[in-house]
């Protein structure tokens, strides 16, 4: 998970509304600071450390814990760390993420910076299934928003978080009302 939590506080309260027909049984992030708002929702926490040299080994961890958890579907909600293949193969079209619409042109840190200094006009969110090529996954939802010269650095910031919440609950909420069919790196998503 980022430092940003935007979008796991969103699908939490959708899920504690009813929005969200799933049965969350837990919620982890790389940073200690996320466990108040699991705790807010009555949602069980790990906090689990990623090293990159240690890498493997937290997967493993990760693994067994969603295995004895009976874990079969996963959103990443803004986790910023690339998944092993290993991984990835154990849950094939059932880990989710989203990140903002920018790529490829700005990828890597600070995009809506980089946006932000070439005037453009546009804005978006991207929620895709992970496969074992980073933001390469069959795109489940887009949406986007209008930018103009009126808009600072943190308008778009702003907006762009707002339609990485919006776009991934509706994502995850296809998928779990079994909506969404998935072939050759496409999507279909059903009325």
């Amino acid at each position: 998970m980022s430092k940003f939590d935007h979008c796991l506080a969103d699908l939490l309260y959708r899920y504690q509304s009813g929005e969200l027909h799933a049965n969350c049984r837990s919620s982890s992030a790389t940073t200690k600071t996320r466990g108040w708002l699991a705790d807010a929702y009555r949602v069980p926490y790990q906090h689990l450390t990623v090293h990159k040299d240690a890498k493997h080994e937290a997967e493993q961890l990760q693994l067994a814990i969603l295995r004895d958890q009976k874990i079969d579907f996963i959103v990443l909600a803004r986790y910023m760390q690339v998944l092993s293949p290993e991984f990835i193969r154990h849950f094939p079209s059932r880990i989710i993420n989203i990140h903002h619409s920018f790529l490829p042109a700005f990828h890597g840190a600070k995009p809506y910076h980089r946006a932000f200094e070439r005037g453009v006009k546009l804005i978006g969110a991207t929620a895709h299934y992970v496969t074992e090529t980073l933001d390469d996954g069959p795109i489940i939802e887009q949406d986007v928003a209008r930018i103009s010269h009126r808009d600072s650095l943190d308008d778009l910031i702003k907006k762009g978080a707002d339609l990485e919440k919006v776009v991934l609950s509706r994502a995850v909420k296809w998928h779990l009302d079994n909506r969404v069919l998935v072939y050759a790196n496409k999507t279909v998503v059903f009325d």
